[in-house]
């Protein structure tokens, strides 16, 4: 996977600044006060060990970024009418100590699709976003591919919890249920941002055995 990098804000009571926020698809990266942090989800991003002294920092030493807000904009491949398309996810998060809240809002066509304004996890917000589309558009994300899918219980977190099964397509295609998911568990590819974009996009089929995967897994509607 190679890295992409988007543009957006840092926000707290001290005040502000622009910050590039990274990911190769897995692993998140942003640098706020002279500090790198990093890790697997937007609510878990820690200083990286070496990074600049804490004291110009966001925050306590080793503690994670919280009690701030980042917004940030990012190009979205979509499928309208079967044809790939560029849109722009514009992504507002308050990353607050106790319950984080997101909302994403969907420019494409001159129109824009929202999720709720204080949604839990990326995976609800997307799939909100995915509910207000037209029938002729559809997400070219990872939320939305016929090879991800949630681990079959209760409780997520913010990001990064989707399974790729890139590397065992044709035996995810044909897996039926929570019972086919879990026997392909251990053949998983790794977990991946809801919101990443790869060159191996299949879309998530209406009907079959894969249909609706992603959520039943059941959490789309939790």
């Amino acid at each position: 996977m190679t890295d992409e990098s988007w543009s957006g804000w840092y926000r707290d009571a001290r005040g502000s600044e622009a910050v590039v926020l990274t990911t190769d698809g897995q692993r998140l990266r942003v640098r706020v006060r002279g500090t790198d942090f990093e890790g697997d989800s937007f609510d878990a991003l820690y200083p990286v060990v070496d990074s600049a002294p804490q004291s110009a920092g966001a925050g306590r030493a080793g503690d994670p970024l919280t009690d701030c807000v980042l917004e940030w904009d990012l190009p979205l491949p979509v499928l309208v009418a079967g044809a790939l398309r560029h849109a722009t996810l514009g992504c507002l998060l308050s990353l607050r100590r106790d319950v984080p809240a997101l909302h994403l809002a969907l420019h494409v066509g001159g129109a824009v699709y929202e999720s709720a304004r204080a949604e839990g996890d990326f995976n609800a917000a997307l799939a909100t976003v995915r509910r207000a589309l037209p029938d002729d558009i559809r997400l070219q994300t990872c939320s939305a591919c016929a090879f991800s899918g949630s681990f079959p219980a209760p409780g997520r977190g913010l990001s990064g919890t989707l399974a790729c099964f890139r590397g065992a397509k044709d035996a995810y295609r044909d897996a039926a249920g929570e019972g086919g998911v879990l026997d392909l568990w251990d053949r998983r590819s790794g977990t991946v941002q809801e919101i990443w974009s790869c060159r191996e996009f299949e879309a998530s089929p209406a009907e079959g055995a894969g249909a609706g995967r992603r959520g039943a897994v059941p959490l789309e509607h939790a």
